[in-house]
């Protein structure tokens, strides 16, 4: 009983305070509204509609040409190009901006039956956590390595992204053969 008494109070209190700062009821006086202050036609011509004021476009939607486009990065494994979801963090923001400079090619090794690796020639910022990674993971390893999983494993990762157009069986067709090259690039 006091539970609903409670939430009877606050509903209460809430709908209270949500009309406190209102002005649109009654005049200064605090009376009913008048009829010349009723709403009319003119007033909605003056008023975005819900779509209208929810709608937000960048510089770049816009076209006027003001405003940086954003890069978006691609991978090629070899010569097949995979659809990658990056994760957003300061390890592939430094990856972007080294990828914009130029093409990114990294020469990759096999290694326990599981992964690729290959070095980025630098160093990344890097927030390594204990993971459990799976088929398609992109990892950042030492803050200098690049690895794609095509199988599973576990250690301390910055996690860079996933391939999210290959299964499992695809991933271990792709990366299970041999030594491969990783191409990454930046375009507007």
């Amino acid at each position: 009983m006091k539970v609903r008494m409670i939430v009877v109070s606050l509903f209460i209190m809430m709908a209270l305070s949500a009309c406190a700062g209102r002005k649109d009821i009654g005049d200064a006086d605090g009376g009913i509204p008048k009829p010349e202050d009723a709403y009319t036609e003119e007033d909605d011509k003056n008023t975005l509609s819900v779509d209208e004021s929810m709608t937000y476009r960048t510089e770049e939607e816009t076209g006027d040409g003001k405003g940086e486009e954003e890069s978006v990065m691609t991978m090629k494994i070899g010569e097949s190009s995979v659809q990658v979801d990056w994760e957003d963090n300061e390890s592939v923001e430094a990856l972007k901006s080294l990828a914009e400079k130029g093409d990114i090619t990294i020469q990759m090794s096999m290694y326990g039956g599981f992964e690729q690796v290959g070095s980025l020639g630098e160093s990344l910022p890097r927030n390594d956590k204990q993971t459990t990674t799976n088929s398609g993971d992109i990892v950042l390893y030492s803050g200098n390595q690049i690895v794609i999983f095509y199988g599973s494993n576990s250690w301390a990762y910055t996690r860079l992204g996933h391939i999210s157009d290959k299964d499992e069986s695809q991933m271990e067709e792709l990366l299970s053969n041999g030594d491969e090259t990783v191409t990454i690039s930046a375009k507007n």
